[in-house]
């Protein structure tokens, strides 16, 4: 050691101010100062200048943060929540000479700002902030980090359904000033319900109920959804709405305005278009509006301080996304209810076995009406049964049997007639008339359809067959499996050549109809509001509901029966309902009883003696059959796992839109099902995401798709 680095000693007399001085000198002269933290040549933010990013990049090995530097410039943008851009990629952070040696821009949130980064390389720096507003709260990012976990995702995929994308313009729009809590409302309608006012005042006063609410039929389901947010609201908290579609959570926007007025509350649906939508979110982001009704994205609204999550009728298929990881609305709400502590409530004419499930756990209460409100307010409902046998002979078997036409005539003389009819179209399928074997192209095996009466072609190639005959029998007569709901309108329009007929379907879906006698040809979910209800509806083809391949095949028919049964007007006041199905069956039944909930209690039992879901959690693994087996092979699977299949799935063919989760056009793909018992839910998420990572990071041509609690494992 040198004469320069060795410490003076201490001289003796000196007081205790003059060695504190010496001290203090000595130390200046040994830490040299600092220079100031520069990027390329450009200085960095003084304080955090650390940014960590969440990178919008959807595989699960990159299912992480990464931090960058922040450059001074970027200091007042860079805050937590913002979006930005970055360089990300091969040599992204690899800096030689100062300069950056790779990586493309990609897009990301910015999570947090921070002192140090645990990465011990040179880090690259943020490109630049594409906004200042922030957008991702930490309690949107939480709630989106639990979906990504449950369901075996990314939570880069999360935050693309949960923050919509930037409208430039309607964020420089200043957001209106909040409206101080309404009064709390009275309860209405909900006093039909035994426990309903008192669940509106517990919202009122603050509390966080978990309710299941089945419905009465009628029109006042929008006016209880508004007095329930209502209530919320007087509370000084927030709320959430999810409807399946934009046609019902207009009937809920219009039954909240005429409730509180306008300002309370914001519409969030795709007809809104990107700017208006955008600029209702950023309304509700900013705190200027504390309640949101929309359609499923909605379920992500980062409404402040909720108070109240609710989803109306979550057996419908829009609530569950198409895109990865394919989560449900229901169980979004479930997972946010939990995180924030406020109220749940599920409502539906009907009654899921997840609903069900849900009480029979304790995790919610049942809302319902008793019995003798039920019978006054529902349809009476008819079926084929004996006696109409014994005057027809055919009424079993034919399509529209001597009680519905009859039904059909009576209605008319009061009012509209709802005809529900599965699918759209005009013969969508056809098989032979003598042996019922199904149509399909000489070419590719497809199946023949009808778009008119007198064209016949593949589905599936487009080819046209004018010389068909079957090949099992030899006939050349065909007949349609499914009527659609033009051939169905063009039928009526004949027998009742006096009456106007509409149609209302996927193409052109009608609102609301006049109280005026007319037929109403729909296919479900696309039923439109008649004004004072309809007098009579006729549920035909329900063998082709009810004879799905699908373990909710029953479910999923009375539902879509009871929805179109509450469009019309009591049975104290004439209304009826006719369903073509055979009458013993238990969702004929349920439907005649008016119980949806008794039938998803015994469906729920069912289940639970068989291991299916929702009483055991279940994951679909499809890919190529090699990949599918190998990749099984290497998860660390819970110890309770049982791995159903792998089977083969059907082979699509051309000439059609390729459906989420299906194979390429001509490929082989199979499946395979993973079922644990209740409680290892989280378990099985995480193995399988796991080993989805560990497969993308080796990398590989062959695609595996997961899917955790598939709608369909029939």
């Amino acid at each position: 050691m040198s004469s320069e680095d060795k410490q003076p000693s201490e001289p003796a007399g000196d007081g205790p101010e003059q060695l504190a001085l010496i001290r203090e000198s000595v130390r200046k002269a040994k830490v040299p100062k600092a220079k100031p933290r520069t990027w390329r040549g450009a200085a960095l933010a003084k304080e955090l200048p650390v940014a960590r990013v969440m990178v919008n990049k959807g595989v699960l090995h990159l299912d992480q943060f990464f931090d960058y530097a922040v450059p001074e410039e970027l200091d007042a943008d860079a805050r937590p929540g913002v979006r930005v851009r970055v360089r990300f990629g091969a040599g992204a952070h690899r800096v030689r000479d100062g300069r950056r040696e790779g990586g493309g821009l990609v897009d990301g949130f910015l999570i947090e700002r921070r002192a140090e980064s645990d990465y011990p390389g040179a880090l690259a720096a943020l490109a630049y902030v594409v906004s200042p507003e922030p957008v991702l709260s930490p309690e949107i990012l939480g709630l989106a980090r639990a979906v990504a976990d449950r369901y075996a995702g990314s939570l880069a995929d999360v935050l693309q359904l949960a923050v919509p994308p930037r409208n430039g313009r309607a964020e420089a729009e200043p957001s209106p000033e909040p409206l101080p809590p309404p009064p709390p409302p009275a309860p209405g309608t909900w006093e039909r319900y035994g426990r309903g006012p008192a669940f509106i005042e517990s919202l009122a006063a603050g509390g966080a109920p978990r309710a299941v609410w089945t419905a009465l039929p009628g029109p006042h389901w929008p006016d209880e959804l508004a007095r329930a947010v209502a209530a919320t609201l007087a509370s000084g908290r927030g709320a959430v709405v999810v409807v399946p579609d934009g046609r019902r959570a207009a009937r809920v926007d219009a039954a909240l305005t005429a409730l509180l007025g306008a300002g309370h509350h914001a519409l969030l649906t795709a007809e809104s278009g990107p700017q208006k939508r955008y600029r209702q979110w950023l309304a509700v982001r900013r705190g200027s509006v504390r309640a949101v009704v929309g359609t499923r994205a909605a379920m992500f609204a980062p409404v402040r301080d909720p108070g109240l999550v609710v989803v109306w009728d979550d057996g419908d298929a829009s609530h569950s996304d198409d895109n990865a990881p394919f989560p449900h609305v229901r169980e979004v709400l479930e997972l946010r209810a939990a995180h924030d502590r406020c109220a749940f409530l599920l409502g539906s004419t009907s009654c899921t076995v997840e609903a069900a499930q849900l009480v029979q756990s304790g995790w919610a209460a049942p809302l319902v009406a008793d019995r003798p409100q039920v019978r006054d307010l529902a349809p009476l409902v008819r079926t084929v049964g004996d006696h109409d046998l014994a005057r027809d002979e055919a009424a079993r078997a034919a399509r529209l049997p001597s009680i519905a036409w009859q039904a059909a005539r009576d209605g008319l003389a009061h009012g509209p007639v709802l005809v529900q009819v599965p699918r759209r179209g005009y013969a969508p399928r056809l098989a032979c008339e003598r042996c019922r074997t199904p149509a399909r192209c000489r070419q590719c095996a497809g199946p023949l359809e009808a778009p008119d009466e007198h064209d016949l072609r593949c589905a599936w190639c487009g080819r046209g067959e004018p010389a068909w005959h079957c090949a099992a029998c030899g006939s050349v007569r065909l007949r349609a499996q499914i009527v659609g709901a033009r051939r169905t309108a063009e039928e009526l329009g004949r027998a009742f050549p006096a009456v106007p007929v509409r149609t209302s379907g996927r193409d052109h879906i009608l609102d609301s109809v006049p109280s005026r006698p007319a037929l109403v040809v729909s296919t479900p979910g696309a039923e439109p509001v008649a004004d004072g209800g309809y007098a009579a509806a006729l549920l035909l083809d329900g063998w082709a509901m009810l004879g799905r391949p699908d373990l909710r095949a029953g479910e999923e028919a009375l539902r879509r029966w009871i929805a179109a049964g509450a469009l019309v007007r009591p049975q104290t006041e004439g209304g009826v309902v006719v369903v073509v199905a055979e009458p013993t069956l238990r969702p004929v039944q349920a439907l005649v009883r008016w119980d949806p909930v008794g039938h998803a209690l015994r469906e729920l039992a069912e289940r639970a003696e068989l291991g299916f879901p929702p009483v055991s959690r279940m994951a679909e693994v499809t890919g190529r059959a090699s990949t599918v087996t190998a990749f099984l092979a290497g998860a660390e699977l819970p110890e309770e796992a049982e791995v159903l299949g792998p089977v083969a799935l059907p082979v699509p063919g051309p000439g059609r839109a390729r459906r989420p989760g299906e194979p390429p056009v001509g490929e082989q793909w199979e499946r395979a099902l993973v079922r644990v018992p209740p409680g290892k839910g989280a378990a099985l998420a995480a193995a399988l995401k796991s080993a989805q990572a560990s497969r993308l990071a080796r990398g590989g041509p062959d695609q595996v798709r997961l899917r955790i609690d598939p709608p369909d494992i029939g």
